[in-house]
């Protein structure tokens, strides 16, 4: 769940350790502090009184230094802060009510002794699958912990790792090549884990700023924002499902070569292999860069591997880079752009038609999903659930084994040639929502974003289909979008684009422009423009209402020469701010839109919303 919407659900106390860490940010002159008091300008009582959109987006332009302060706690070798962020990390663990989280907390204390026991036995069994080359890996990270650990006590000093050495340490482990649950199990067979109360563990985690906990319903939140960069703090490159999309087009042989190397039981199932990898915390770069070609590989032929392995089974083509690094950068970038976008690359309508077929021809995918994912909800097939964990419908296919995936396809009459998921995806497309969904790409005419999306369309009709789709949203919102009269009215000359017919002579007209480039800055050609509209219809005796411009943004000149004008009454709607107010009518009491609402300049998304919501 987006931060914006969890600091719309929670109250000011709620809120305080989070807002404190960026106050105290703000206070030592951050490298974007221009850009954050541009924002606090608005407000007279500072941070506090900033609204949730604005938190947000100084909570962004703050990153690098709140990364930063999370960082600095992680000095501290005995606060389980690793074991912590691991579990909130995790793909479905985001939200979740505080007895879920002390059960997920006693799980993996319990796990951790067990296989700590197990390691400390393969260092002694001369029989084990541990090769000696690994053995003698993990006994030098083992000494040199120990000795960093325990060099305080002999001079009458509490136990503890500073940070010097816990940045030698981490060297260490990286050219090791130790994983980072290794790390873990190595760390805590010299540190004692002491199992910690679950409130004093919500709190700790609430005052450095990692979650949310809402008092009302007893419920932990992570904004994905958050889980982003908690992720790059632990070094995981990318989220899990990413993991394992990549990790299943390998073969077999070659997970288990990854498998034998990191101490994996290769008896396991190929997909259990692959999930045990992934809890490994094992190098998404290293495994790229080494695991998963054969040893006698030359550069050239390695590179040729990562190509075919994204363009044929990741389908994205023209990965960038020269070189290896180069490239597995690209793929990572693009694995963080994927899973920024909001758009589930099919519908929400589509979405919910999946979930109730998969569960119809798959019984058992509802409880491999709550595994999977470790809900605490009994059904959990749900489209808006799943949405608000950031997991989308590919995410859900990419765990289907593939003789459920042939079974569901046969059972749909679904396309059986080519990739299967990608066929699945296509048969659930609804393209009409497809596009509202997308609507913000279209109106920056962003060709790229729409492929990835799933949407193939020419530029030159993406004029047209901005038009068409602001007409969809005003139907859907009650207006009677009235062509026929449009038609009438419109001349050879001047052709208003939608007509809003409020009757009695009333009317909206609004002016559709699509843009790719960032703030729409053409005032004095489209004043003209609608100047001209106006005067058709008052020449038919039409009262306007309202005259409505859509684009993408706006540039400040824009609003600035807008608010200068006085012949027309014209308000200015973002793209983005029109779509969802669209998403909070249709949730609204509301059988038709107050147009009254539309009074600024430029339009107040917020003001809107919290209209409607009432």
């Amino acid at each position: 769940m987006k931060l914006e919407r969890i600091l719309d659900k929670l109250g000011s106390i709620e809120k305080n350790s989070f807002i404190k860490i960026i106050d105290g940010i703000i206070s030592k002159d951050p490298k974007n502090l221009k850009e954050i008091n541009k924002i606090l300008s608005s407000s007279d009582k500072g941070l506090k009184s900033v609204d949730s959109q604005n938190i947000s987006r100084i909570f962004a332009l703050t990153s690098d230094e709140f990364q930063k302060h999370i960082a600095c706690e992680f000095q501290e070798i005995s606060s389980q802060l690793d074991i912590l962020i691991d579990i909130v990390i995790r793909d479905g663990n985001c939200i979740m009510k505080q007895d879920w989280f002390s059960r997920l907390y006693d799980t993996e204390i319990k796990n951790l002794k067990a296989r700590i026991k197990n390691l400390n036995a393969d260092f002694e069994n001369d029989k084990s699958d541990l090769t000696d080359s690994r053995k003698r890996d993990y006994k030098i990270y083992k000494s040199c912990l120990y000795t960093a650990y325990q060099n305080d006590i002999e001079n009458n000093r509490d136990a503890k790792i500073t940070s010097d050495e816990l940045s030698i340490i981490l060297t260490l482990s990286k050219e090791l090549g130790l994983s980072q649950e290794e790390v873990k199990l190595i760390n805590y067979s010299i540190v004692p884990i002491k199992k910690a109360d679950i409130q004093e563990v919500i709190k700790s985690l609430k005052n450095i700023g990692v979650i949310f906990y809402s008092n009302k319903d007893n419920t932990v939140y992570v904004a994905d924002e958050m889980v982003r960069m908690l992720r790059k703090i632990r070094k995981k490159e990318v989220a899990e499902k990413f993991y394992r999309r990549t990790l299943k087009l390998l073969r077999e042989p070659t997970i288990n070569y990854i498998a034998r190397d990191h101490n994996i039981d290769r008896k396991l199932s190929y997909s259990q292999k692959i999930e045990e990898i992934i809890k490994e915390g094992i190098s998404f770069t290293n495994l790229l860069l080494n695991d998963i070609y054969r040893l006698e590989s030359t550069l050239t032929e390695k590179k040729k591997t990562l190509n075919e392995l994204c363009e044929k089974g990741l389908n994205i083509s023209n990965l960038k880079g020269s070189t290896l690094d180069d490239k597995i950068e690209s793929l990572i970038k693009h694995f963080e752009n994927v899973e920024r976008d909001e758009t589930v690359g099919i519908s929400l309508d589509g979405f919910d038609k999946l979930l109730m077929e998969l569960n119809n021809s798959l019984p058992k995918l509802n409880k491999e999903i709550k595994s999977q994912f470790e809900f605490q909800d009994e059904f959990v097939l749900k489209a808006e659930f799943l949405l608000d964990y950031n997991i989308k419908p590919r995410d859900i296919l990419d765990l289907i084994v593939k003789p459920d995936l042939t079974k569901f396809i046969k059972e749909n009459g679904i396309k059986q040639r080519g990739d299967d998921i990608l066929n699945i995806l296509d048969h659930y497309k609804d393209v009409e929502n497809l596009y509202l969904e997308n609507f913000e790409h279209v109106a920056f005419r962003n060709l790229n974003k729409l492929k990835e999306n799933g949407i193939t369309v020419r530029e030159s009709e993406l004029g047209q289909k901005f038009e068409d789709l602001t007409k969809v949203i005003f139907k859907g919102m009650g207006f009677n979008v009235d062509d026929t009269f449009k038609n009438n009215l419109n001349t050879r000359k001047d052709m208003m684009d939608i007509l809003l017919n409020l009757g009695n002579d009333e009317i909206i007209i609004v002016e559709c422009k699509t843009s790719k480039e960032r703030g729409y800055n053409k005032f004095s050609t489209v004043s003209r423009q609608l100047k001209s509209y106006q005067n058709l219809a008052l020449k038919n005796n039409l009262r306007i209402v309202k005259i409505l411009l859509i684009a993408p943004e706006f540039s400040d000149d824009f609003v600035t020469d807008c608010e200068m004008d006085t012949e027309m009454n014209l308000s200015l709607i973002s793209a983005s701010t029109l779509s969802n107010i669209y998403e909070a009518f249709k949730k609204s009491n509301y059988a038709e839109f107050p147009y009254v609402l539309f009074r600024d300049i430029v339009i107040n998304e917020e003001r809107i919303l919290k209209a409607l919501s009432k």
